[in-house]
């Protein structure tokens, strides 16, 4: 059945990561629709809220479809089985647009404050979705180099294929749904609004504002 939104999704798999509870996990979310599902985590979790960027590759003539991903870094993954669609060229063009476009939302969200600090810790990575596995790749390969204690990636809804291929960044996968097809990740909610930038950051300047003042995602 489908979410009812992704508030309902966010209150589910904090249920499901209930066992990091008291443990100041990391939660990690890729902008922008897993942002409310990330805060909703991080706040049952007693955690810290925070994102991680990377953007995905689209493919020639079809932006929907994702040849791999880029963060902010520029490291790319790359879809092994997507080589056929496009040349060096255009891979370089692509990375450099949503490099672009990353390095806004850095300048955009860092208003809220400086990246926090992974290593030692238990970084929770959270994504609304899960179609082809690509930006989780690439965001869990971004938080792996900051040195975490354990790596989880966490969704409401992923194709198996996905979760077999985030398996390998990841010490841990957590996943509601996974049904066969997947179809667009919005077809699984009912209510699937789009999140602006403007929502993103006042939800992290929320967190950062119970972290100083001693609320629920600051509490140890």
């Amino acid at each position: 059945m489908p979410f009812e939104n992704r508030a309902q999704a966010g209150e589910l798999l904090a249920g499901r990561l209930g066992h990091y509870r008291g443990r100041h996990p990391l939660v990690l979310a890729i902008p922008r629709g897993a942002v409310p599902m990330a805060k909703i985590i991080a706040d049952a979790l007693a955690g810290e809220l925070d994102v991680v960027l990377v953007r995905k590759l689209g493919a020639p003539q079809n932006p929907e479809l994702a040849i791999g991903s880029v963060d902010e870094t520029g490291t790319v993954y790359v879809d092994p089985d997507t080589r056929g669609l496009w040349d060096e060229a255009y891979l370089e063009r692509e990375k450099r647009a949503q490099l672009e476009t990353l390095w806004r939302r850095r300048q955009v969200y860092g208003t809220a404050g400086p990246p926090l600090e992974a290593a030692g810790r238990i970084v929770i990575v959270i994504d609304d979705g899960i179609a082809t596995g690509s930006t989780m790749v690439a965001a869990l390969r971004a938080v792996r180099a900051r040195r975490p204690a354990r790596l989880v990636a966490a969704t409401a809804v992923a194709s198996s294929e996905a979760l077999r291929l985030i398996g390998r960044d990841a010490d841990e996968v957590v996943c509601l749904e996974t049904p066969e097809p997947l179809y667009a990740i919005g077809y699984h909610f009912r209510d699937f609004a789009q999140v602006s930038d403007a929502e993103v950051v006042a939800t992290l300047e929320e967190a950062r504002r119970m972290r100083t003042t001693g609320g629920p995602a600051g509490a140890r």
